[in-house]
């Protein structure tokens, strides 16, 4: 009887099992594999390098640049869309009017295509004929005028703020959400005790916050290292490598120079950055919950 009730759970398991070995497992492994030859993609032969291609990427100075850059666009994502996200959900959580349309307001760019979004902002920002040199000059302030997204001074972090107000809108949502589970009856509390909207802010609100602002960070993180589409259509990695990611790194590795297994090697690399990154979040968002 026991061993009829094992077999029924395991059986109600295994196609979740199933599922995750064929489309994770053996990919992962098929990968690895790959990743120890030099392939080009298309000939059956392939020329086993154990780990050379590891290596290569150890003094791939623009793998290491990709890597720097896609640091620094998640850095701006961390404050400038995060803390955007929380200032619009604090301002949708009061009592104001037609707060449900800026609700639907605000959650409209995350559901755009991204390409369509790096099309509108490549017009928006040409350096020739786009809207907002055409602004500046009718402003007053021709000397702001540039080729935004040609510039490597500015192009880095023009793709960041696009990319951070491209994604704000799911911060929006859950820092909205946690703002909502908090007690009213707090406040209201803490009103009658003479508190001033700033120390309620400061002693309710931020630490009932902290969870919720870590989950946000953690999606935060690992969404914008892995953000690429918006990329591609907005610079397609240029100027000179200045907005190059991981991604499309690996993406120039595979289709560019055909090598299929170092494009593998620095997907597996990029993989175990990530894996790193989440139980560092992971630890963190424990000791935030126990602070």
């Amino acid at each position: 009887m026991q061993l009829k009730s094992t077999l029924e759970n395991y059986t109600f398991v295994l196609p979740a099992v199933l599922i995750f070995t064929i489309f994770y497992i053996i990919p992962f492994i098929w990968v690895f594999q790959l990743g120890m030859y030099d392939w080009d993609g298309i000939m059956p032969t392939k020329t086993f390098v154990g780990l050379g291609n590891f290596k290569e990427i150890l003094v791939d100075k623009i793998w290491w640049q990709s890597m720097g850059n896609a640091g620094y666009i998640t850095l701006i994502a961390l404050i400038f869309q995060n803390a955007l996200a929380f200032l619009l959900a604090l301002a949708c959580d009061r009592e104001i009017r037609a707060k449900n349309f800026y609700r639907l307001i605000f959650f409209i760019p995350p559901v755009l295509s991204e390409v369509v979004v790096g099309l509108v902002w490549q017009w928006i920002l040409d350096g020739n004929y786009g809207l907002l040199n055409t602004w500046l000059t009718h402003l007053g302030f021709s000397n702001l005028v540039r080729n935004w997204l040609s510039d490597p001074r500015t192009a880095l972090t023009t793709v960041a703020i696009v990319h951070s107000w491209k994604g704000f809108g799911w911060g929006f949502l859950i820092f909205l959400a946690g703002l909502q589970t908090i007690p009213r009856e707090l406040y209201e509390a803490a009103r009658v005790d003479g508190a001033s909207a700033w120390q309620s802010f400061r002693k309710i609100t931020i630490p009932l916050m902290v969870p919720v602002s870590v989950v946000v960070a953690i999606l935060t993180v690992l969404g914008t290292m892995q953000a690429f589409v918006l990329i591609i259509a907005m610079t397609g990695g240029g100027p000179a490598y200045h907005t190059q990611v991981p991604v499309l790194r690996i993406l120039a590795s595979m289709r560019g120079s055909s090598r299929f297994g170092y494009a593998c090697a620095q997907g597996l690399s990029f993989g175990l950055v990530l894996v790193v990154i989440s139980f560092f979040q992971y630890w963190f968002s424990r000791r935030a919950r126990q602070f």
